[in-house]
């Protein structure tokens, strides 16, 4: 563990005043919302993941661009939101900006790049690096509190729990650190690099491996429960919702498995390898897939709700919101879609794909996108616009642009497309979020994490 003492903030690349918050709140009302009680303060938005947040407001109808702030070349990491500020990673850097009109409070420079989604708990900003280290920053100023160093490249996005954080390493190891000081509690080695972020439920730790197993391990010394073997590589993230871990798989499979015993309860076959990270509400489970697809599945039983088609493939974590899922494309749109049927709500566009996923509060989604912007997205909540809502039937629906401009788009509600083919052994085991191959579409993106970034050697599973 590392603890100097010696902070090392500095000036956003993209200041405030050289290049962009776009100044285009809607009024007062929306900007005085994002200071409110709501927040998403982890990448799962709760230490079980489910990525469920239902107490939270998002933005249903006329929506706008509230501001949008250029950070770096491409967004890795997806943001959290505490207290009016949003905290992320982008580039090398951690920063902090104001919630209402994307100020930026302070940065703070790590010694690699983000991939890793912060975590904010009782005034301290957790993240991993490609540094090898996970950082706790003070959450008002970035200071650095600790530095913990693993073996290899941190990816994982940490979740805290009970004054402990939970994160895995390319070093193959699922961490346990004092969230105080970043000393070590316990370490748990699995056979390969460790991508995926821990859930914590009911005293476990459930976190899947590039060694194409999810894990079950006990949060208080890391004693393993139980391991279910899948078919292929775990990038995706769990989710823990009434007993039951949803994950998906390279294999192409979400897995639905017993949380007491790892028993597989259910598998649902896409179109192509998963590697979105599963939300769970109300006895249904959304997830993104590279197939073009955004899926509602029945939690009980894994039978398809419904599909939603967007123009790309999707590896974007869905956020869902007061029957409102929101989740990114790499068609460089962002959508909502209503959470009963998968009607679409609206979409925004941005300049780029949208790989990072939404956090949603304060009816505002925050996102980033590969164009290197951080977006704030506002509108009418569904309280503000009860009266107005009609029946969930496909409807002409206003796309609206970054740049402040709409156009008309119909309603798509389609089904599974079918001619995406599985990835190759040697197109590697961490699609998804790499910004400098996105204009080579999701091939592209999926052939960039073939090489293991600590070695540069090739990987094959």
């Amino acid at each position: 563990m590392e603890n100097d003492g010696v902070s090392r903030r500095r000036v956003l690349r993209a200041s405030v005043g050289s290049v962009g918050v776009w100044a285009l709140v809607s009024g007062s009302s929306r900007a005085a919302r994002a200071q409110s009680a709501e927040t998403w303060s982890q990448f799962g938005y709760n230490d079980a993941n489910t990525r469920h947040a239902p107490e939270n407001t998002g933005p249903v109808t006329d929506i706008s661009q509230q501001w949008a702030v250029k950070i770096d070349v491409g967004m890795l990491s997806s943001p959290a939101v505490v207290d009016g500020t949003v905290y992320g990673g982008s580039g090398d850097s951690v920063y902090a900006l104001d919630a209402a009109d994307g100020a930026e409070q302070w940065a703070f420079e790590t010694g690699g790049r983000l991939w890793s989604s912060p975590a904010v708990a009782d005034g301290t900003v957790y993240i991993g690096s490609h540094d090898k280290k996970v950082y706790a920053l003070d959450a008002a100023d970035g200071t650095e509190q600790w530095a913990f160093e693993t073996g290899k490249s941190v990816r994982s996005s940490p979740a805290v729990v009970d004054g402990t954080v939970y994160v895995g390493s390319h070093d193959k190891n699922v961490y346990a650190l004092n969230a105080a000081d970043g000393t070590e509690q316990w370490t748990f080695e699995t056979g390969f690099w460790v991508r995926s972020s821990p859930a914590v439920a009911d005293g476990t730790v459930y976190v899947g491996s590039i060694d194409n197993t999810v894990y079950a391990l006990d949060a208080a010394d890391g004693t393993e429960q139980w391991a279910f073997e899948t078919g292929n590589t775990v990038i995706s993230s769990p989710a823990v919702a009434d007993g039951t871990v949803y994950v998906g798989n390279y294999d192409n499979k979400v897995y639905a498995l017993d949380a007491a015993d790892g028993t597989e309860q259910w598998a649902f076959e896409m179109g192509h390898f998963v590697s979105s990270s599963p939300a769970v509400a109300d006895g249904t489970v959304y997830v993104g897939n590279p197939d073009n697809n955004v899926y509602a599945l029945d939690a009980t039983d894994g039978t398809k709700q419904w599909a939603f088609e967007t123009g790309e493939g999707v590896v974007s974590s869905p956020a869902v919101v007061d029957g409102t899922v929101y989740v990114g494309s790499h068609d460089k749109k962002v959508y909502a879609l209503d959470a009963a049927d998968g009607t679409e709500q609206w979409a925004f566009e941005t300049s780029d794909a949208v790989n990072p996923s939404p956090a949603v509060a304060n009816g505002t989604v925050y996102v980033g996108s590969n164009d290197g912007n951080v977006y704030a997205i506002t509108g009418e909540t569904p309280t503000a616009t009860a009266t107005a809502t009609s029946a969930h039937t496909p409807t002409e629906t206003s796309t609206e642009s970054h740049a402040g401009s709409e156009t008309a788009e119909t309603t798509r509600q389609g089904t599974a497309a079918t001619t995406n083919s599985q990835p190759t052994d040697d197109s590697g085991p961490g699609f998804g979020l790499l910004s400098a191959a996105a204009g080579a579409g999701l091939a592209g993106l999926a052939r960039a994490f073939s090489t293991d970034p600590d070695t540069d050697e090739r990987t094959q599973n």
